[in-house]
């Protein structure tokens, strides 16, 4: 077993009391000494939480052929991308499964920079350098130089703003701006995996541990793996692992809002396109408890008393009680009569819209 790898801010989280768990090749901190529902409850009401997301891996793509490559490589539409604008997007396999889930950043018309997941960094660069030999362009993994901070929720952008050179204000939701942070050439989107308003930066690892220090000095609070999955799961969010995986095509995990067919071919076009006319082996669904109880992941789902598929992410919501999505056979994704089996015992749930609670993003 590979030793686990920390990211530059390891020993400030240690100093806060972090209790530090391995995920995706990381040491991280799961939670901090307030515990995680102070942490959600900081994030949800008006706060400013702070994440170290170091994990998450980041991908630059440039040159003549770059947009030729990414149109190819992923599943939306990357010719719409204007300069300064980021858009979620997927890399398929030829069986049109998940390789990964993305977001695209376009700096320049032959420059474009990728946010990847952690766990599936080497295999999404494996796949991305395989397909660059046949484009004029580069493909330069900066994950082990890069730091990630997510700062969420209402009062992210005052927490900010000192650190920056730019006016915040002028970056709109799922835009992003080149920056300084701290005098240091830095990105910072308007983006991130809460429903709250926030950013997401990118800035070397030298200056990590000063700019963490000076938020948190700014009125933010760190906040661990725990609170940010309960942000997550409460959006509907999809997590690569939970929702999408290499079992998966987007017409199951309804991505197709991320999977333009009319763009031209890309990799696992054809297999998508077949998929949804021949129909979902299975859908993804949203469900909320009627009765007490917490539907955790892989929980078995029954549908009129056949069991039918199980809980991908699940949780006790402080605002909207037991909550969960879930995968059932297609025949079941409009029934009404759904129960989650916990402990032995069927509780009732009813299918739900999402998000599970209001999304506080500014768009």
């Amino acid at each position: 077993m590979s030793e686990l790898q920390k990211t530059p801010l390891f020993d400030a989280h240690v100093a806060l009391g972090g209790k530090m768990v391995p995920f995706a090749g990381f040491e991280m901190p799961v939670q901090y000494k307030i515990g995680a529902l102070k942490e959600y409850t900081f994030v949800r009401k008006g706060g400013a939480g702070l994440f170290d997301i170091t994990h998450m891996g980041q991908v630059r793509v440039s040159g003549a052929d770059a947009l030729a490559f990414l149109q190819y490589m992923t599943t939306n539409d990357v010719s719409k991308l204007a300069v300064g604008q980021v858009h979620y997007s997927a890399l398929l396999d030829d069986a049109g499964t998940f390789i990964d889930d993305i977001t695209t950043y376009k700096i320049s018309d032959d420059e474009y920079y990728l946010c990847i997941n952690a766990a599936n960094r080497h295999k999404d660069m494996a796949h991305l350098l395989q397909q660059a030999a046949s484009f004029d362009v580069s493909v330069a993994d900066e994950s082990d130089d890069t730091t990630l901070l997510a700062l969420q929720g209402a009062a992210a952008q005052a927490v900010l703003q000192p650190l920056v050179n730019n006016d915040l204000n002028e970056i709109g939701y799922y835009k992003f701006a080149q920056v300084n942070v701290n005098n240091t050439p830095a990105i910072v989107s308007r983006t991130g995996y809460t429903g709250e308003d926030g950013f997401e930066i990118y800035i070397p690892h030298a200056i990590a541990v000063e700019v963490w220090q000076q938020l948190l000095a700014n009125d933010a609070e760190p906040i661990g793996l725990a609170a940010r999955d309960m942000l997550r799961t409460e959006m509907g969010y999809a997590l690569y692992g939970h929702e999408i995986s290499d079992t998966v095509t987007p017409v199951e995990a309804k991505l197709m809002w991320i999977t333009k067919l009319n763009k031209g071919n890309f990799i696992g076009k054809t297999a998508v396109e077949t998929r949804k006319n021949q129909g979902p082996e299975k859908r993804l669904i949203a469900l909320k408890l009627t009765a007490r109880g917490i539907p955790r992941e892989h929980y078995a789902v029954f549908v009129d008393g056949e069991k039918s598929g199980e809980v991908t992410s699940g949780m006790h919501s402080p605002m909207a009680g037991g909550v969960a999505l879930a995968y059932v056979k297609p025949e079941h994704a409009e029934a009404s009569d759904l129960s989650v089996e916990i402990r032995g015992k069927l509780v009732a749930a009813e299918r739900t819209s999402l998000p599970f609670v209001r999304s506080n993003v500014k768009r």
